[in-house]
């Protein structure tokens, strides 16, 4: 409604918010009048233009504050990249939807009747978008289930790649060619997806075809010799390989560091907050780890599986005696391990008398007698 203010003499009649009633309230006045009443007006309506205009800016500037005390807050404290980025979308969507509805009001426009007309057009947008509903509970469902996270290698949905962000509707991941291929939530939540990087240890396959009439005992022998002397193979168990890799990785993060012991290259020491996070980590590892073997004994499964290298032969093919060749090692070793050893199972194989044969075809010729 416009504000007027009354004029010594004249006497100024009430103008009601219709626009039809707004001009029947001006023809009853003189020009001047008229002129004078829409001059206030718009004096009026301009300055609450310009406090809505200065409360805009100066709430995108308080969000954007709030936008990085939270995230600095999520980051200190270590907390999940994927659960980071989600939190992070979500408050800056409802801290807009605020800042939006408050200029609204201080326009002078009735902020209960746009909420009412924004639920309903949210009712039917909500209908027309339903798939987009659907990515947004598909990805608070990821959040809380966790299948992967930020930094996993995946494969969904007909793509592969390491995941680089969890958005509120979308994942992001990274090809290995480092193409970026966005994937809705929806389908990630119902869908079936391999994760390479959620267990510790994978195994390693290799197939190698050698010539007929190669001992098979002596390759067999050769290969697992040539297993047994690379570290990052898992040789009987993977909970003792488990402990020394976890032992060779806090001693390296500990000279990376500059714990004790590494003083001598000028580094600081960790805090007092870094070390207890380190032992509750391992104490938690423990636990986790006591409560493994316990449940195993409970079902009779035996506690530790032998994991050692395995040497068979899996196929009496057309042209070569193929050899499967089996082995474990940490899933960061993967692809390290599988082309080390396809390199020196080439190089030393044949050096130790093995050949790799060729598809070859005998033919037999008949001459006819003379």
């Amino acid at each position: 409604m416009i504000q007027t203010s009354d004029v010594p003499g004249i006497p100024v009649p009430e103008i009601p918010e219709s626009g039809s009633g707004w001009l029947k309230a001006l023809q009853g006045l003189s020009f001047d009048d008229a002129i004078s009443n829409m001059a206030n007006g718009l004096v009026s309506f301009s300055f609450k233009l310009l406090i809505a205009i200065l409360v805009f800016y100066v709430g995108k500037y308080i969000i954007r504050k709030i936008y990085k005390v939270v995230y600095t807050v999520m980051v200190n404290r270590n907390m999940d990249p994927s659960l980071t980025t989600f939190v992070l979308s979500f408050i800056k969507m409802v801290l807009y939807f605020i800042l939006i509805i408050t200029v609204i009001g201080i326009l002078g426009l009735e902020t209960s009747s746009f909420l009412a007309l924004f639920a309903s057009a949210g009712v039917a947008i909500g209908m027309a978008l339903s798939g987009t509903l659907q990515n947004f509970a598909g990805g608070v469902l990821i959040l809380l289930l966790k299948p992967y996270k930020v930094g996993d290698y995946i494969e969904a949905q007909g793509y592969a790649g390491t995941v680089k962000a969890i958005q509120i509707f979308h994942t992001v991941i990274n090809t290995a060619d480092n193409k970026a291929i966005i994937i809705p939530n929806g389908g990630l939540s119902t869908g079936s997806i391999n994760n390479y990087s959620l267990e510790h240890y994978r195994r390693v396959d290799w197939k190698i075809g050698l010539s007929y009439g190669c001992d098979f005992n002596a390759a067999k022998a050769k290969i697992l010799e040539m297993l047994d002397s690379d570290e990052r193979v898992v040789k009987h168990y993977i909970e003792e390989d488990s402990l020394n890799h976890e032992v060779a990785n806090n001693d390296s993060d500990e000279c990376k560091d500059g714990l004790p012991g590494c003083a001598a290259q000028g580094k600081e020491e960790l805090s007092w907050w870094q070390r207890l996070r380190m032992r509750r980590r391992r104490h938690q590892e423990e636990i986790q780890a006591r409560l493994k073997e316990k449940i195993s004994l409970n079902a009779g499964l035996p506690v530790k599986v032998d994991r050692s290298p395995f040497v068979g032969l899996d196929e009496l093919a057309d042209s070569s005696v193929n050899l499967v060749v089996r082995a474990w090692t940490h899933s960061s070793n993967y692809w390290g391990l599988y082309f080390g050893m396809n390199e020196r199972f080439y190089k030393e194989l044949p050096e130790a008398g093995f050949d790799f044969p060729f598809p070859q075809l005998d033919v037999h010729c008949i001459h006819p007698k003379e």
